[in-house]
């Protein structure tokens, strides 16, 4: 098969697309000829020789990616030979190996792809489609918020535009660049606005004409975090998911007495161990998107050109899930 390989920590075009040989299904595992592989940050980050949260700095040579979907191809010892041919969508875990033409995995990790879901929207569900679940479970969004999403043209950012929206939120988008915004406003965001501009704070105050934000969700972090949590008014809630700009938002007790603030983050130990953990994350994900109730927004690469994905995402010139297509 071919695989996108990497040999040495360093830039994006460190990954190389070359030929390895065939995994091999294990006891209780399934092959999956891969149609469509996901690429988050996190791969960025490990790339480049950083460990990323849960995630520690891979052995090489090492094939990145975290998520697939495809056809089960070949199955395992003590599997069902019924999986032969299905249609599925797998989270790879820690373990890495999504970004080649076959990937294993464990049989009781893989979901059935919903008809009429494709193999990209697929994979944009199982990883970014179950942390938008856990948040939303979390945030419990009500029709009487005024609700801030930074990175809103992102994958995840636009799946939450799509839920605030339809509990009847009032949306306010922060996405970078006027395509970005002009795809929020697609999406359904009542007021979007360009972060790259030095007083974008003050734009939205200007456009909320005296209300204040009552949520904030934000994925960015560092000055754009801040900037999001001043935005909020009293009794507001502040959700952390990830901080893409390099460092989390400084967040202080005072910040939290003075306004009584609620400040949570939705990953990690509160997305673990939540009632049916991760796995039931992804099923409501999946089935949301098989509903049409939440429709991820995708952008893809050829898996050849997995370096040109890289660079990309790292120079926030994407919108939405990055998927590579195998």
């Amino acid at each position: 098969m071919y695989a996108v390989r990497l040999h040495e920590f360093g830039p994006a075009g460190n990954l190389r697309y070359e030929q390895v040989d065939d995994p091999v299904p294990a006891a209780g595992q399934v092959r999956v000829a891969v149609a469509a592989a996901g690429v988050h940050l996190v791969d960025t980050i490990l790339r480049q020789g950083s460990a990323g949260g849960p995630f520690q700095r891979p052995e090489l040579p090492t094939i990145p990616g975290r998520e697939v979907a495809g056809t089960v191809d070949a199955v395992g010892p003590g599997v069902d030979e019924g999986w032969l041919g299905r249609r599925v969508v797998a989270h790879l875990g820690l373990t890495g190996q999504g970004y080649a033409q076959l990937a294993v995995r464990d049989v009781d990790s893989v979901h059935p792809i919903p008809p009429g879901l494709d193999a990209s929207a697929a994979v944009a569900m199982i990883g970014t489609g179950r942390t938008t679940i856990g948040i939303l479970d979390v945030a419990e969004l009500t029709a009487e918020d005024i609700v801030l999403i930074t990175a809103a043209a992102g994958g995840i950012g636009s799946l939450l535009i799509q839920a605030a929206r339809d509990v009847g939120a009032t949306v306010v988008a922060v996405a970078g660049g006027a395509v970005k915004i002009a795809a929020a406003r697609r999406l359904g965001a009542d007021i979007a606005v360009d972060y790259t501009l030095p007083a974008w704070p003050d734009v939205v105050r200007t456009a909320l004409d005296g209300r204040a934000v009552t949520v904030t969700l934000d994925g960015v972090g560092g000055a754009a975090g801040r900037a999001a949590l001043e935005l909020i008014g009293p009794v507001g809630r502040y959700y952390t998911f990830g901080w893409s700009a390099g460092s989390p938002t400084v967040i202080t007790t005072a910040d939290v007495m003075e306004r009584g603030l609620l400040v949570a983050s939705v990953l990690g130990p509160r997305m673990f161990r939540r009632p049916g953990g991760l796995a039931a994350l992804e099923e409501a994900a999946l089935a949301a998107a098989a509903a049409g109730t939440l429709v991820p927004a995708v952008q893809t690469f050829p898996l050849a050109e997995a370096a040109a994905a890289h660079a990309a995402l790292e120079s926030r010139a994407t919108a939405g899930k990055v998927v590579l297509i195998a």
